[in-house]
């Protein structure tokens, strides 16, 4: 008999058992449009990371106090020892082999007011027009200046200057705004209040780098004064004289200091962001895949519940002639053909629920205005979807519905026509 001849009694056979072949396709495609989806999103966070750290200088390292993790806070210990940097530390590192420059800076938390709103920002006090050595390819909105050594300029960033959530521009060129930051008293140890007013004098374009489009830049000796820092500095940037000397600078600091000053280059934030990623992902794959494999439980069950309600049709079939092979291919081809249907529109329900997942989990605001966080929103993940990764969960379900349908398939094969028949 003809293998189309076979594909149509398999088909009529799954379409006489509808309900039961439907659940069977739908586990099937439970499985596989999990596989494709996380691989999707761990696809798209991916070459969403490597977007972000594009935007950054290849030679830069970014040098604080203590061995810090740039993710902030973690669960490890403390350093024993944490060593102060000042205006001595920042000479010293600039005279080390393969260093082209270093760039201190303040770091502080802020509140803005501007025309009776607010939105907390990190702040960062440098030189502004030191941001150019840290992001080489950054783009002003027409109309900014970019002035260094001016007390009362400030540089702000796209999602500050319109927070997402906010019906209008917080900021805008010219406009006039009051920062007030927090500080402890070292006399009196009472935690009291700064405010100063600053003219936003220019506003940086997005660049999909969420750390430099929330970020507001002012003088660096204003923000000394601001935060009250007496001269002792949270970050510096250091510039190697190419990306070749990354490594080589990073071990001349630490033979330097050691562990008391922490050095992260954007190298090792890709690096650690991937293995995270990584980590997470292969857990939830491993889910997706016992959900694939109780998908196969279900394609055995249905055919061996198949063959057990159509054991006179076997018999009859093999009383008039039809040969175990027969028998056999019959089987198997509903096998393939639940497969083949859950395969495929798993993988088509699969990059659907991946941008839906990533529609949930983008652009979830953070922040916005009248006193929120104003911190923006969370980083939109699209997707991607290689044509090999497709490809290899298609074959892979499609192949583990087939291997599925063996045993039912070989058991209907061995019946005896005779027992059949007297069922």
């Amino acid at each position: 008999m003809k293998i189309k001849e076979i594909f149509l009694l398999a088909a009529d056979a799954l379409r006489e058992r509808k309900a039961r072949s439907a659940l069977t396709i739908v586990m099937v495609i439970v499985g596989s449009s999990l596989m494709v989806a996380l691989n999707g999103i761990s696809a798209g966070q991916n070459n969403f990371i490597h977007h972000q750290l594009n935007t950054l200088a290849p030679n830069i390292l970014f040098v604080s106090s203590g061995q810090r993790s740039f993710r902030g806070g973690g669960g490890g210990p403390a350093p024993l020892a944490s060593i102060t940097i000042n205006s001595a530390v920042v000479t010293r590192i600039t005279t080390l082999p393969f260093v082209q420059q270093v760039v201190p800076s303040y770091q502080g938390q802020a509140s803005l007011e501007s025309q009776g709103n607010f939105v907390n920002s990190q702040i960062f006090a440098m030189d502004p027009q030191k941001v150019y050595l840290i992001t080489p390819n950054l783009q002003l909105t027409d109309g900014s200046v970019i002035k260094s050594n001016d007390p009362s300029a400030m540089l702000v960033g796209d999602s500050i200057a319109n927070p997402p959530g906010m019906t209008t521009r917080f900021l805008s060129l010219g406009q006039i705004v009051k920062v007030t930051s927090s500080y402890v008293d070292p006399t009196t140890a009472k935690q009291n209040t700064q405010s100063k007013s600053f003219i936003v004098s220019g506003i940086m374009q997005p660049t999909g780098n969420n750390q430099i489009d929330r970020t507001v830049i002012i003088d660096r000796n204003t923000g000394n004064t601001l935060f009250h820092k007496s001269g002792k500095y949270d970050n510096l940037v250091v510039l190697a004289q190419s990306p070749d000397y990354v490594g080589l600078v990073q071990q001349e600091i630490t033979s330097l200091y050691g562990s008391t000053i922490g050095i992260i280059t954007p190298k090792a934030i890709l690096q650690a962001r991937q293995q995270f990623v990584s980590g997470n992902n292969s857990f939830i794959q491993s889910v997706a895949f016992i959900a694939l494999l109780v998908g196969a439980i279900g394609i055995i069950t249905t055919l061996y519940t198949s063959v057990n309600e159509r054991v006179h049709e076997i018999g009859t079939m093999k009383a008039i002639g039809a040969q175990k092979s027969f028998i056999l291919s019959l089987f198997l081809m509903e096998a393939v053909i639940i497969g083949i249907l859950g395969s495929t529109l798993g993988v088509i329900t699969g990059i659907g629920g991946a941008y839906i997942m990533s529609d949930f989990t983008g652009g979830v605001q953070s922040g916005g205005g009248g006193g929120g966080s104003g911190g923006g929103a969370q980083p939109h993940i699209t997707p991607v979807f290689p044509a090999t990764d497709l490809f290899t969960v298609w074959l892979l379900s499609f192949l583990i519905s087939g291997i599925a349908g063996l045993y039912p398939a070989w058991k209907a094969s061995r019946l005896s026509p005779m027992l059949a028949l007297r069922r």
